[in-house]
């Protein structure tokens, strides 16, 4: 892949963390800020943020649990799933969108930042991905099936960018009435798009998940390169 990645550190009241960065081979290009999953900034969210990069963008991933630990990476099997779990729960999300807003503001530093700037979160990311689009950070937002944006629904009216939200038709972590909830709130919202993909599980996009669908994550990909292509 024709791309360029490195960390990077990022400054904060609090210490200091790392952020992967992944540059396009043009060495320019509008800005990502993507936000991980509960696993951390693992190889699956490293491989997304280089796709991006192949496709142009200039994207930052933040490393959003390092103050539980430096750069930690989980697997998908079940004794990931209970770190994770471990960790989201630990996570002052207050300071998450801080550290978010100091990624947006490195990220912007970048001398290849040509452009506007968007947020694309996956799960807890793209909860999080809502919230930064809320608190008017970002020119755009994409959120693939971020859990708990239906209890955060308070916030619809702050969110003054185009957004669209990914969700699987069969996800067995958030509920089709909880996805409908959402859609019913913005439906005069000619900005914001919902996306539901029939039969797709939690995390369709990861390949590295037993929930991974193929077709799902390649339409919404689709569907989020027109997005930015929109609204970059």
């Amino acid at each position: 892949m024709s791309v360029t990645s490195k960390w990077i550190e990022v400054k904060a009241a609090d210490g200091a963390f790392g952020a992967y960065l992944a540059i396009p081979h043009t060495g320019k290009g509008p800005g990502i800020v993507l936000l991980q999953e509960i696993f951390g900034v693992n190889e699956h969210i490293r491989s997304v943020a280089e796709q991006y990069a192949a496709d142009g963008y200039m994207v930052l991933v933040p490393d959003l649990f390092w103050r539980s630990g430096s750069r930690i990476e989980l697997s998908y099997d079940d004794a990931g799933w209970k770190r994770a779990v471990e960790l989201m729960k630990a996570t002052d999300v207050v300071k998450a969108q801080s550290d978010i807003a100091l990624t947006i503001a490195a990220l912007k530093a970048q001398p290849g930042l040509d452009g506007k700037l968007a947020a694309i979160g996956y799960c807890f990311g793209g909860m999080l991905a809502y919230n930064t689009a809320a608190n008017g950070l970002v020119d755009a937002a994409i959120a693939y099936y971020g859990g708990g944006i239906q209890n955060q629904l308070q916030r619809a009216d702050d969110i003054k960018v185009p957004l669209l939200m990914h969700f699987g038709g069969a996800d067995s972590h958030i509920s089709l009435d909880a996805v409908q909830s959402i859609a019913e709130r913005f439906e005069n919202n000619e900005d914001v798009e919902v996306h539901i993909y029939p039969g797709a599980e939690h995390g369709f996009n990861c390949s590295h998940r037993s929930s991974y669908n193929q077709r799902a994550a390649a339409e919404a990909h689709g569907n989020s390169l027109t997005f930015l292509s929109d609204h970059l």
